[in-house]
């Protein structure tokens, strides 16, 4: 159980009005960029399991969960992208969206994007690196409950991305059940709660409540060049240590060479077992980056502190800190793809791009 603690420090909030962007007489200008998910499935007659709508009905009950939209908050146009499962989310599909932003970046003072929400933080992790200095906000949001259920949290939170679309804040943010999340910093932490969603060890980037605050760490809209940087390596493979996993099945997996990049979500502060020393040092002679997690949620990777992190530090790994493992991920992938080595994989990954990692290893004198 992850406490609600993480609310925006009541110091820094400002009401919403202090965050309203002057578009002049007209209203703000929205893309709404649909990729299906929860929020716009239906029931299966036959055995009652969610499934992906038809297009048009889908963009139609999108639309239909709350008419005033158009009239009172923004301009909407919606941009079909995908009809799916988040299950069945790609890096193809990203950077599809972040071509798409780019390409119409010009044209709206914001986006949203409608999404499932089992992957929605791998998509809100992979867009942080693919589109970078956002002068406005891209807002991703999703929903538990299907959009025609009277019970339903779709019209809520679509609303408040809308909303949070139009403000004077930049960057990518995963809107969800009133709580504004950097995307890089997100994490699914249940499947049926309304509040699905905390940033992983960070504060909230801002609150939905009868007004919207936001911390003083949100950024300003700006009127930068945007950067599209697109391309994602998906040979990558993610494994959970426990006590008995054999180091043989890493090491098949490493002789066998279809992977690029390898995770290793590792016992608190990053600490792996002594049997897996020749394994990293396999890797490594092979160009095949080892990046070291926590399976903690909250918490780093400081892998100097004990002599199993260090020795797996001096064989090869590289310590992911306080990034989120969607975080990682994605951005191992994004790394791979534009790098040759192990040490420009490195440079990359302990690069801070939009808030996702805090090399906070430094202030203890670790090594990076």
């Amino acid at each position: 159980q992850v406490a609600r603690s993480v609310s925006v420090n009541q110091s820094v909030l400002q009401v919403s009005q202090h965050y309203e962007y002057d578009f002049g007489k007209s209203r703000p200008k929205v893309k709404v960029l649909f990729c299906g998910g929860t929020l716009s499935m239906k029931e299966n007659p036959e055995d009652g399991s969610l499934v992906v709508n038809e297009k048009d009905k889908a963009i139609e009950m999108l639309l239909a969960m709350e008419p005033k939209l158009q009239e009172e908050i923004a301009d909407i146009t919606v941009q079909f992208i995908e009809n799916i499962d988040s299950s069945n989310m790609t890096p193809e599909i990203w950077d599809k969206l972040g071509k798409e932003i780019f390409n119409s970046y010009k044209e709206y003072d914001g986006f949203v994007i409608t999404h499932g929400t089992d992957t929605m933080a791998y998509t809100s992790s992979a867009l942080s690196f693919v589109l970078q200095d956002i002068g406005c906000p891209i807002v991703i949001t999703g929903a538990q409950i299907p959009g025609h259920r009277i019970e339903t949290d779709a019209r809520r939170n679509f609303i408040n991305a809308v909303k949070v679309a139009t403000l004077d804040r930049a960057g990518i943010f995963l809107v969800f059940d009133g709580d504004i999340i950097t995307g890089a910093r997100a994490h699914k932490v249940s499947e049926s709660k309304l509040d699905a969603y905390r940033p992983v060890n960070w504060g909230l980037l801002g609150e939905i409540r009868i007004d919207i605050r936001f911390s003083d760490e949100a950024k300003l809209r700006h009127n930068r060049p945007i950067q599209y940087c697109p391309g994602f390596d998906s040979r990558v493979v993610v494994y959970t240590l426990f006590p008995g996993f054999p180091p043989e099945e890493l090491e098949a997996v490493i002789e066998r060479g279809t992977v690029r990049g390898i995770v290793l979500a590792s016992y608190g502060s990053g600490n792996i077992s002594y049997k897996f020393m020749d394994v990293i040092q396999l890797a490594k002679s092979k160009n095949i980056p080892v990046v070291v997690t926590t399976q903690c949620l909250e918490g780093a990777t400081l892998m100097h502190l004990y002599d199993v992190g260090r020795q797996a530090l001096n064989k090869g790994a590289i310590q992911a800190y306080d990034m989120s493992t969607e975080c990682t991920v994605t951005k191992l992938m994004w790394a791979l793809h534009r790098s040759k080595t192990i040490e420009e994989v490195q440079t990359i990954l302990h690069t801070d791009y939009t808030g996702e990692i805090n090399v906070e290893g430094k202030l203890y004198g670790a090594p990076t």
